[in-house]
């Protein structure tokens, strides 16, 4: 039998993550009289850009809050963003993310490294009214659990949570129709909508 070469593969070192851009969100968008805190993980290239929240034209977070806040629909599905802001405002809720600054190539939410989380639990002292918060998208709810949740109910017992599917356009498993199904349960179950 002749000699065989045996190739051993052994496993290399952890493959190098390549750091991106330092990125910083928005300021929350409140008012002092909401109800429900939605909170997103960062804002994506195109809400960066624009430096408007939820940004991206096949984004379905406006076209959502049209469906379940039916009252307002006019205002969020209008083009000019400090329109969907007052409706938003009107509807009792408020905006931000549960990252401050983070490093991302591109606006996958796979994508953040190096995560700062926003201080939550001080808009809470702030926006007394917020009786629930709803965690836009797993990476949001994974933030939450990890840098924020400790904090948020210790300055607010009781405060209710929701993790729902994200409105981002990443998203592609869940349609407009369904993201309506699930945030709207969400809303009644907390008394809401």
């Amino acid at each position: 039998m002749p000699d065989r070469e045996i190739l051993l593969i052994m496993p290399s070192a952890k493959p190098e993550v390549k750091a991106g851009p330092v990125l910083k969100s928005f300021e929350p968008l409140c008012s002092g009289t909401a109800c429900v805190l939605i909170l997103g993980s960062m804002p994506g290239g195109a809400s960066l850009a624009a430096g408007r929240y939820y940004a991206h034209p096949s984004n379905r977070f406006w076209p959502l809050l049209a469906e379940l806040f039916p009252a307002h629909r006019n205002g969020f599905l209008s083009a000019d963003f400090d329109e969907r802001y007052r409706a938003a405002q009107a509807a009792g809720l408020a905006l931000w993310d549960t990252i401050g600054v983070c490093e991302r190539e591109g606006s996958l939410d796979s994508a953040i490294r190096s995560v700062r989380a926003n201080d939550i639990a001080g808009l809470l002292a702030r926006e007394p009214g917020i009786r629930l918060v709803i965690l836009n998208g797993r990476k949001s709810g994974e933030v939450w659990k990890k840098h924020a949740e400790a904090a948020a109910l210790a300055a607010r017992p009781g405060l209710r949570t929701a993790f729902l599917p994200s409105t981002s356009p990443a998203n592609a498993r869940f349609r407009l129709a369904d993201l309506v199904r699930e945030w709207g349960i969400a809303l009644k179950e907390n008394g809401i909508a």
